[in-house]
């Protein structure tokens, strides 16, 4: 049973971005007090969470101090040590969730891609590289264009490098340097994703004849449509526009990548459609996901307040969609870094169903996320009409 006193548990979490501040934002109306640990001073999250630690991501002493300091820690962003977080949670006693095993396996594709491929999850075909002649001969094998990945920190497209023929093999390398894997081009439909969340199973009553469940709760998200550009998330439509053996495969396929993580907590799932209809995995955040936000308005409960649930241990809130929604993200259009402003929002403050959520990040830079906004519409509303609104929103400010 579940019981809430003040003051509330609290929540620490490595990283103070937006993530981070909307974390804050979930656990406040549930009584839970939130804490978190960024090297950024006055960081996003920090306006709305309890106080902030000023510290880099791998600093153990600091980790420790927030440890001390939480009934459970968690992490909004994938530059958490996980050797760190795993020393501090057997010293100090305090759960980190998802489990610190779980980020190690994440960070590194070629891993993730491994790991995910032997439990029979479908991936497109990868390989690892380590020169030139490796990407050349994969182009011999998958053909051209071939996907080359940054094994480990890339985001928000970095590190991701389309290498159209044998002749781009060299730069494509250097411009990623580190360690790379490659991956067969995927002919696609679409971009889908699934917001996924694993919980702690309700124990059922001792006079039910299955008695008590001890596995893991596990809930999903209606699929998002994803729309990028220049490898970027530019809007997420829900409900999918995709037929309904895909998305049953998508929620089957999500499932199963869950079976093979540790810990509790949102994932988040990216999906190729591929022409044909099969559904291949691409990547997986251990943490609430971009292409998630449309839950806050459009979702029964959102991926963020679903995050702070699991990780407390506490029943998972219902994930039905509440009307088709549209998310498309405030990137800064300016040209080289400058105070972050932005202009012109009468209209979407006067939009019926559009909902603005600002990232008081101070500076805008070239495509950085600054904020997003959400347009909710009727349940007999096409997406394809929200998605034509959302993007006349979108285009109608300005960060000049």
């Amino acid at each position: 049973m579940t019981t809430l006193r003040t003051p509330g548990p609290t929540v620490g979490v490595v990283g103070g971005g937006q993530l981070g501040r909307m974390l804050a934002e979930a656990a406040a109306p549930l009584g839970v007090e939130v804490i978190v640990l960024d090297p950024t001073p006055d960081c996003p999250a920090a306006p709305v969470a309890r106080e902030q630690i000023v510290a880099e991501f791998d600093d153990e002493a600091a980790i420790r101090d927030l440890a001390t300091r939480a009934d459970v820690l968690t992490f909004e962003i994938e530059l958490a040590d996980q050797q760190v977080l795993d020393r501090v949670s057997e010293e100090t006693g305090t759960p980190v969730h998802p489990d610190p095993a779980t980020l190690e396996t994440i960070h590194d594709k070629l891993v993730q891609k491994r790991e995910l491929e032997a439990a029979g999850v479908p991936v497109p075909p990868f390989r690892a590289v380590s020169d030139a002649d490796d990407v050349r001969a994969a182009i011999d094998d998958y053909g051209a264009p071939v996907m080359l990945k940054a094994r480990t920190g890339g985001y928000d497209g970095r590190g991701n490098v389309p290498v159209e023929s044998k002749s781009e093999a060299e730069d494509a390398l250097e411009s990623v340097a580190g360690p790379a894997m490659v991956e067969s081009f995927v002919d696609f439909e679409r971009e889908i994703s699934v917001i996924a969340v694993k919980g702690v199973a309700e124990l059922r009553s001792a006079n039910r004849e299955d008695g008590p469940r001890n596995d893991n709760e596990i809930a999903t998200f209606p699929i998002g449509e994803n729309i990028h550009e220049d490898e970027i998330l530019r809007e997420t439509v829900v409900p999918a526009r995709s037929i309904e053996a895909v998305t049953e495969r998508a929620h089957a396929i999500a499932r199963d990548v869950l079976d093979v993580m540790d810990g509790r907590g949102v994932y988040g799932i990216e999906f190729f459609e591929a022409s044909d209809g099969e559904v291949l995995l691409n990547e997986i955040a251990p943490r609430p996901h971009n292409s998630g936000h449309w839950t806050i308005e459009g979702a029964q409960t959102s991926q963020f307040e679903q995050h702070v649930r699991a990780v407390l241990g506490w029943p998972l809130g219902s994930t039905a969609l509440r009307s088709p929604t549209v998310m498309t993200n405030l990137l800064g259009d300016v040209e080289e870094e400058r105070s972050a402003q932005l202009s012109d929002l009468d209209e979407i403050l006067e939009t019926p169903g559009a909902n603005l959520h600002w990232y008081g990040k101070r500076e805008a830079r070239p495509l950085r996320k600054m904020g997003h906004v959400t347009v909710t519409g009727r349940d007999d509303e096409g997406v394809d009409e929200l998605l034509e609104r959302a993007v006349s929103l979108r285009e109608s400010v300005t960060f000049e």
